[in-house]
Order: structure tokens, then sequence, then C-alpha cells
């Protein structure tokens, strides 16, 4: 499956542009990672070449198996994918019960307090419910910890609705949200 999305361009904000991730994101995915803020909410630390590799390797692997959806960002406000990394979606569906899935995202430190979160995840949201409709996805959730205020504002303003308050799990330190949008709720 290769797919590439697009989310227009708006009178104060770049055109996105999600396509799965290449071995030519190797360079930005490690200048986004040197962002501490990034590292704090993320699992999996992308800190050298090597990471890079690794973190590429799963994302090709989850696209092949199609477990792992993964889609790095672009933005560019001259209308083409050749713009700067600005974020990465990814659609989980690991479980058997094909109903639901779930769904993450991180923003690079640049990009932050632009839109650029909920646009990508709008984008990736659709286009979920829309390419496995047949296969009966009903629910997407979205998972953050407590206190990341941000995922919880960007969960907010794509329509997630807040669920339940989920204890604390490792690798997870703190209390989690789970928020749930369902295929009901899309705007045709």
């Amino acid at each position: 499956m290769n797919v590439t999305l697009r989310v227009d361009a708006t009178p104060s904000t770049s055109a996105l542009f999600l396509r799965p991730w290449n071995d030519n994101d190797m360079g930005p995915l490690v200048e986004a990672y040197r962002d501490p803020a990034l590292r704090r909410w993320t699992r999996r630390p992308v800190e050298s070449a090597e990471d890079a590799v690794q973190w590429l390797d799963v994302q090709r692997r989850g696209w092949e198996t199609g477990e792992r959806l993964s889609f790095a960002v672009y933005a560019d406000q001259f209308g083409t994918d050749e713009g700067q990394l600005v974020a990465n979606v990814v659609l989980k569906r690991t479980g058997p019960d094909r109903r639901s899935a779930e769904v993450g995202y991180w923003t690079a430190a640049h990009a932050r307090g632009r839109g650029v979160a909920p646009r990508a995840l709008d984008s990736l949201t659709n286009w979920a419910f829309d390419a496995f409709a047949a296969e009966g996805l009903e629910r997407l959730e979205l998972l953050h910890q407590v206190d990341n205020l941000a995922s919880c504002r960007v969960a907010e303003k794509t329509r997630y609705q807040f669920h339940q308050v989920l204890p604390a799990r490792p690798p997870f330190p703190r209390d989690g949200h789970l928020h749930i949008r369902r295929a009901d709720t899309q705007a045709r």
C-alpha cells in the first residue's frame, strides 16, 4: 500500500504532505529527536544514524504487515512534498479485533503550536476510517499520559472524546487518558 495524503494550505498554515517514511528521512528524523520534549513523550529514542535506521526499519515492517502505518509529515508553503519534516502520525492495527485501532503522533519542536498535529491527525483519521471501513473499523483510540496537556488539546481539536483515565503501566510511568473517535462522527 503506497499512500500519500495531502492537507491543503490555509491563509495562515502551510500545506501538509503525509507519506510513508523512507531512508531519505533519516537526517530530519535524528534532528527532530534532538528535542528533549519529544524524547520525553516517546518510547523509542533516536539519538544516532544507527537508531534512525532501526526506527525506520520498524516503520517499514509495519507497512509490510499492515500493523503499523506510520507517516512522515512534511510542511511546504509552495505546494510540493519537498518541505520540512514537521511530524509523525501512525495508525496501529495490532489486535485481532479489526473494529478498533490506535493512533499516535509527535510534532517536531519547530512546528509546535501551529496546528500541525491536529491537521495531520485529522487527515490520518479520515483516511483510516475510509480505507478500513470494509474491514469494519469503527473506532480509533488515542492514548497519552495525563500530564501531556498538548496531546489532550490535540485530541479535543480532532474530536477524540475523553473516555477514561488509565492506570500507569510500563513503559508509561504515569496514568494516561484514553480518547476515542468513532467512525460515525466523521464529517462527510
